[in-house]
């Protein structure tokens, strides 16, 4: 025991070590999972980035833990098992540091959306950096006074401050969290953020326990080995629990491995229950186009609506049918439901309006900075102007093309047979009694069959 707690390699060693790959490896599952199996788009602004950090950040964290309080035995030493790149760096600013500030960035995020209803003034990748620099500043001033021993392990006046450290950073989540609570979020945000604050100040104080008394009492083998135990087991609880794809990508969340929902959400229509909302049904109503209807009007056919997008998508085109698609969406939500309506621009914004957008819309610099620099995430006219760019813009390079196109043909062919079979089924289920007959006198064929049913009632009479 007495060997192998200096030098590593103790059987609960390797215990915590497989435990916190398991957890890592879960962790890995929750946040690939909707890419891999569900086919979901990649985003290219922070509701991918950010998640992808805390990924890093808890494999750093892990690491670390394993590499700075000696896990696993090494025959000698070598340069890259320095305790400062371990238990300095890659623990403090990479690890425990980084993963706090991604969620406190989220928080600050969701403040910012739904409390003061515009995108935040401060762009999450100049932001993230902000809040990270107490950690950087910490582990550069340690590293310049070297206080670390051969086992990396410090003094007791330098663990203060560090504790304090890891403290501060859980009030900051901690107010940063509270400032949103009055929320009534359509998804998890808020229970995702206050489930990682209880458990990581749960983990914490476990931690810095094992912490305290690993640093200290270096001398006593038994409880090295313990602290050096609990110090990887709970630094894994805290990364596997902690992590959450779903305050930065509410649809995402729909349809990760924590949730088996009954119904699949294709859209984000759909996973904020706006009516008819997604792909068509078969009992959709019919209703009779008038190509000579001008196209804005034509378009809130959703049949039709559905075969332009198809044909603009043939034509490479279809982020404009489809931003106009989703605005149409949008406008269903009443307006005095902003949460819904919030989720819904700030979807639009990420996927059509932010420059790199997945399918970024062609419209005017004038367009863009009003959406981008709004007050109100929730005002009714949000997309007007852009909506009617984009309108001219279909006008222009799509609706000609359009009326010559197979897809035309075939949605005019279905309307057809749709509206022939709707009239044999009205033909069929038809009520022929005189009061409901909409053909009178001679014209009537049965109108002789009437007289003489009444005239032989009133002669019973």
């Amino acid at each position: 025991m007495a060997g192998c707690a200096v030098e590593g390699g103790c059987p609960s060693d390797y215990v915590a070590i497989a435990f916190s790959i398991l957890s890592f490896l879960l962790l890995l599952s929750w946040s690939m999972f909707p890419f891999l199996v569900d086919n979901v788009p990649r985003t290219t602004g922070s509701s991918f980035w950010i998640p992808l950090i805390q990924v890093v950040a808890s494999f750093n964290l892990l690491l670390s833990t394993v590499m700075s309080v000696n896990f696993v035995k090494f025959k000698r030493r070598h340069w890259w098992q320095s305790c400062y790149l371990w238990a300095v760096w890659a623990e403090g600013p990479l690890g425990f540091g980084l993963l706090l500030s991604c969620r406190i960035t989220q928080a600050f995020q969701l403040y910012f959306i739904f409390v003061k209803r515009r995108l935040p003034l401060i762009r999450s990748y100049f932001l993230l950096p902000l809040i990270l620099l107490p950690w950087i500043a910490g582990a550069t001033f340690i590293h310049v006074k070297k206080p670390l021993n051969y086992h990396c392990h410090m003094k007791v006046q330098w663990i203060i401050p560090i504790v304090s450290l890891h403290a501060l950073y859980v009030t900051t989540l901690l107010g940063a969290t509270g400032a949103v609570r009055h929320i009534e979020f359509r998804f998890d945000e808020l229970r995702d953020l206050w489930r990682g604050i209880f458990v990581s100040v749960l983990s914490i104080v476990v931690w810095v326990t094992a912490y305290i008394l690993n640093e200290i009492h270096d001398d006593i083998s038994w409880l090295e080995v313990v602290s050096r135990f609990l110090l990887l087991v709970m630094a894994s609880i805290l990364v596997m629990a902690f992590f959450s794809i779903s305050t930065t990508q509410p649809l995402l969340s729909q349809i990760s491995l924590r949730r088996r929902e009954s119904r699949e959400f294709c859209t984000m229509g759909q996973a904020l229950g706006i009516p008819d909302s997604g792909v068509l049904a078969q009992n959709e109503p019919i209703s009779v186009i008038d190509t000579n209807e001008p196209l804005d009007k034509l378009l809130l056919n959703k049949r039709f609506r559905h075969s332009f997008m198809e044909f603009a998508d043939s034509c490479l085109a279809g982020e404009s049918a489809h931003f106009f698609d989703e605005v149409h969406e949008l406008n269903k939500i009443p307006e005095d439901d902003s949460v819904r309506r919030i989720y819904m621009a700030r979807h639009i914004i990420e996927k059509y309006i932010a420059s790199g957008a997945s399918m970024e819309v062609n419209i005017s610099h004038r367009s863009r900075q009003e959406i981008l620099m709004t007050s109100d995430l929730a005002r009714p006219n949000l997309f007007h102007n852009a909506s009617n760019e984009i309108m001219q813009l279909m006008k222009t390079n799509l609706a000609r093309d359009y009326w010559s196109s197979t897809f035309y043909m075939k949605f005019r062919e279905e309307a057809n047979k749709r509206s022939d079979s709707y009239e044999m089924d009205q033909i069929s289920g038809w009520n022929f009694s005189p009061r409901l007959s909409s053909v009178h006198g001679a014209d009537d064929p049965f109108h002789q069959d009437h007289l003489f049913k009444s005239s032989s009632g009133r002669s019973h009479d």
